[in-house]
């Protein structure tokens, strides 16, 4: 386990890695919901935990090769910004959040296993390092080779046991292949061994690359959503959530499209048998699977929120913002605005939820 002394040997090197991407885009003046910071609900102070924070290291980064400059999202900000750990800090404050649980999104899935082992170990090392020194303030998902599902079945482990990593952050699939294929249960399986959850980050749908051609940024707006849809419901469907009952799936994006259209899901083989294997036979309704994962609240609005949370139920929401990503800057506030929540359901989706979901104390 990294401490924080073992942290400041090296923080040299992992922090000039470290770099987060931070924009000045903002909503509309007129859009602009009132700060709530600190938050406190009935006289309480309320710990706020967002769960979907991203974050990179250089010397990872820099092990792609001529793919390294493909790495940075196309984001305002991203290239130029490697900003000191008390500048993130005062970034979370100024969003209301006390806690990020920090990901990195795999761009590693094509690369040959020793690359990408070396990949996952720098990055899990700079996270757990990063994490000794500031506990109170970051905790973290690590880095898995998907491609090699037995080496990330050691690496999971690892990262937990001797890094303190509260479980790991994968793609919506690896080259097209869904997790739901035998081959990744032996993951899915050491996840629910160790009690860590399994954070799903889309990677778009490459499949639909020229149809996402063109004006606003549909790879992402579309692609990502879909991605993640996609993934979900290889999962219900292909029973993998009846096989692995306890495990932890994180979902970003408010689980994409899943939520907003559950409920055609449950119609699916009713109407077209022949498109359903007799042999696989679900214990519930495919969309009471819903109540069984985890969705960020990255959904925009406080209406978008309330009908997710009268979907998944309020238990399994928890605050994501995509932070430094400027997508969701006021993540807090959206949350406190959603009608329909009781106190209690907004304690949960503030921190509660993912201080359970991450086995962290608050």
């Amino acid at each position: 386990m990294h401490n924080r002394r073992s942290f400041l040997k090296t923080s040299g090197k992992a922090l000039g890695g470290l770099f987060f991407c931070g924009c000045g885009l903002s909503p509309a003046a007129d859009d602009q919901p009132k700060r709530i910071t600190p938050v406190f609900i009935n006289g309480k102070r309320i710990k706020t935990i967002d769960v979907h924070a991203h974050c990179m290291f250089q010397d990872a980064i820099d092990l792609m090769g001529e793919d390294a400059k493909s790495v940075p999202p196309p984001t305002k900000g991203v290239p130029e910004h490697f900003i000191k750990i008390n500048e993130r800090i005062k970034a979370m404050e100024a969003q209301g959040i006390d806690m990020q649980v920090l990901s990195i999104n795999p761009y590693w899935y094509r690369k040959d296993k020793e690359t990408a082992a070396e990949i996952c170990r720098l990055n899990n090392l700079h996270l757990a390092e990063l994490c000794a020194l500031r506990p109170d303030k970051f905790a973290a998902f690590a880095s898995l080779t998907m491609q090699y599902p037995e080496l990330a079945v050691e690496q999971l482990e690892f990262a937990v046991k001797h890094q303190g990593l509260r479980g790991a952050a994968i793609g919506g699939s690896v080259a097209g292949q869904d997790f739901s294929d035998p081959k990744y249960h032996p993951v899915l399986a050491k996840a629910q061994e160790l009690n860590v959850a399994l954070f799903i980050h889309p990677q778009s749908t490459p499949q639909l690359a020229q149809r996402f051609k063109g004006n606003g940024w549909m790879s992402n707006v579309i692609g990502n959503p879909l991605d993640t849809t996609i993934a979900l419901q290889h999962l219900i469907y292909e029973g993998v959530l009846d096989k692995y009952p306890q495990l932890k799936v994180l979902a970003a994006h408010g689980g994409g499209f899943l939520g907003s259209y559950a409920p055609r899901m449950d119609h699916s083989c009713f109407v077209s048998p022949q498109n359903c294997d007799p042999n696989i036979v679900l214990k519930k309704k495919p969309s009471e699977y819903l109540k069984q994962l985890y969705f960020d609240s990255l959904v925009f609005t406080p209406e978008a929120l309330a009908y997710l949370v009268s979907q998944v139920g309020a238990s399994q929401v928890v605050i994501g913002t995509d932070h430094p990503i400027p997508w969701e800057e006021f993540p807090v506030e959206r949350v406190m605005a959603t009608k329909g929540l009781s106190n209690a359901d907004r304690i949960g989706i503030l921190g509660g939820n993912a201080a359970r979901l991450l086995n962290l104390k608050i």
